[in-house]
C-alpha cells in the first residue's frame, strides 16, 4: 500500500493521485505475460534453424572447412544462451544453494558421480539395427572411447543366462546345467586372460564332450600346429603376446543365450548363444596409439535326455561353432588374431571385400570365418 505524503507537501491531491495511478500502471505492464502467437512460431523456427544447420558436421565424412564452421557455429551458440544461463543460475543460488554447490569441483550435489553414459539394459531379441556412432578416439585411458561398446556390460557378468525351463522333454535342471556350461565356455575360449595372451586354452577344451572325438581332436591339432584351413582363432580368441599388448583389464561384451526345442521328436533342446566382445590393444613393443578388436562367437550347443542320447555329464556337445574378426590382418594360418594399426593401414592396400559394422548385431552370422573373404570395417 502507498502512503500519502504529509500536509506540508508541496505536491497538490491531483498530483498525487495521478502518480499512485501510474504506478500501478507500470505494475501491471511488468507482469509475465503469455508469449504471443507470433513469438511461439519464431521461437519454433529457430530452434528447427538450429537442429538443422549448426550441428557439425561428422568428422569421419564432413571436410575440414566444414568442421572449422561447425566448431565456430557452437561457440556464438554457447554464448547467445550465457545470459539466460547466469539468470537461472542466479534464481537456482537463491532457490536452493546446495544444488549450486554441486556444479562446483568437489561438489556434494546427487550428480557429482554420473556416468556419461548409462549402461544398456541386457540383449534379449536380435535388434532391428546397428547401434549409432559415437564420437571419440582410444586412449590408454579411456579405450573404449568412440565405440558403442563403451555401454556394454564387462566381462563375464555380461553374459547373463536365461530362466531355465524343461523343453522338448529335456528337463529345467538339465538346462540349467547346460546352460552355465556353456557359459563356462564362452568365458574360458574368450575372456581368459592368459588364452587372450597365446596360451592353450585348457579350460574349454575340457569342457567339450569326449564324445565328439574328431570334433576335439581337430581343435588339439589346431593348436599344436595351425594352419589356413585349421586355424583356433575360429574358435578361441588369442593375440600374440610379442606382437599386442591388451590395454586395461576390461573386455565388453554383449548378446544373448536362448533355448529351444532340438532336431528330432523329443528328447533334444537347442542353446543358441551369441556374443560380441570387444578388445582394446596396443602394441606390445609401446606407443600411445590404441586400437579394438571385435570378435563375434555363435555357438550351438545340443542338450539330450540321457535315457534316449549319449552324452558325458558335466560336458557340452558342440553342434556348431561360428565366427566373425574384426580387425584382424589378412593373415591366417599362426593361430592368432593380428589387429591392424594406422602404420600398417598406410603400408597395405585396403581390403577388397565387403564393408562391415562389426558392432550390427542384426545381422546374421553366415559360416563359420574359415572361408571368409576380407572385407572392410566401418569402424572399430
Amino acid at each position: 500500500m502507498t502512503d500519502k505524503p504529509s500536509e506540508g507537501a508541496s505536491i497538490s491531491d491531483e498530483e498525487w493521485e495521478k502518480f499512485v495511478r501510474d504506478a500501478e500502471s507500470d505494475r501491471a505492464s511488468a507482469a509475465p505475460k503469455e508469449p504471443s502467437a507470433r513469438a511461439r512460431m519464431v521461437t519454433e523456427r529457430l530452434r528447427r534453424q538450429d537442429a538443422r544447420g549448426e550441428l557439425p558436421a561428422g568428422w569421419r565424412t564432413g571436410p575440414a572447412w566444414q568442421e572449422m564452421n561447425g566448431r565456430s557455429v557452437r561457440r556464438r551458440k554457447v554464448w547467445s544462451a550465457l545470459g539466460v544461463l547466469l539468470a537461472v543460475a542466479v534464481a537456482v543460488i537463491a532457490l536452493k544453494p546446495s544444488a549450486a554447490l554441486s556444479w562446483l569441483p568437489g561438489g556434494s550435489g546427487a550428480d557429482a558421480d554420473t556416468p556419461s553414459a548409462s549402461p544398456l539394459e541386457g540383449e534379449t531379441t536380435r535388434p532391428s539395427g546397428a547401434p549409432a556412432d559415437v564420437a571419440g578416439q582410444p586412449t590408454r585411458k579411456q579405450p573404449f572411447a568412440g565405440s558403442p561398446a563403451e555401454r556394454w556390460a564387462t566381462g563375464a557378468d555380461a553374459i547373463e543366462l536365461p530362466k531355465a525351463k524343461a523343453v522338448s522333454g529335456v528337463s529345467a535342471a538339465r538346462i540349467e546345467n547346460a546352460l552355465r556350461l556353456t557359459k563356462e565356455f564362452l568365458v574360458a575360449a574368450n575372456l581368459d586372460r592368459d588364452v587372450l595372451y597365446g596360451a592353450e586354452p585348457k579350460q574349454a577344451l575340457a569342457l567339450l564332450d569326449p564324445l565328439s572325438k574328431e570334433y576335439v581332436d581337430k581343435l588339439r591339432a589346431a593348436l599344436r600346429r595351425p594352419s589356413v584351413t585349421n586355424d583356433p582363432k575360429w574358435n578361441f580368441t588369442r593375440f600374440d603376446p610379442d606382437e599386442i599388448e591388451l590395454v586395461g583389464t576390461e573386455v565388453k561384451v554383449r548378446g544373448r543365450m536362448t533355448v529351444e526345442p532340438g532336431e528330432g521328436k523329443g528328447g533334444r533342446a537347442l542353446i543358441r548363444a551369441d556374443y560380441t566382445f570387444v578388445y582394446p590393444v596396443a602394441k606390445a613393443a609401446g606407443g600411445e596409439e590404441v586400437t579394438r578388436t571385435i570378435v563375434r562367437r555363435a555357438v550351438q550347443v545340443d542338450v539330450v535326455d540321457p535315457a534316449k542320447y549319449q552324452a558325458t555329464e558335466g560336458r557340452i556337445w558342440l553342434l556348431d561353432h561360428s565366427s566373425e574378426i574384426g580387425n584382424d590382418a589378412c593373415r591366417q594360418g599362426d593361430g592368432f588374431i593380428h589387429p591392424r594399426f594406422r602404420a600398417d593401414l598406410y603400408a597395405s592396400p585396403e581390403p577388397s571385400g565387403d564393408v562391415v559394422d562389426p558392432y550390427d548385431r542384426s545381422r546374421g552370422l553366415e559360416g563359420s570365418g574359415t572361408d571368409s573373404d576380407c572385407g572392410t570395417l566401418s569402424r572399430t
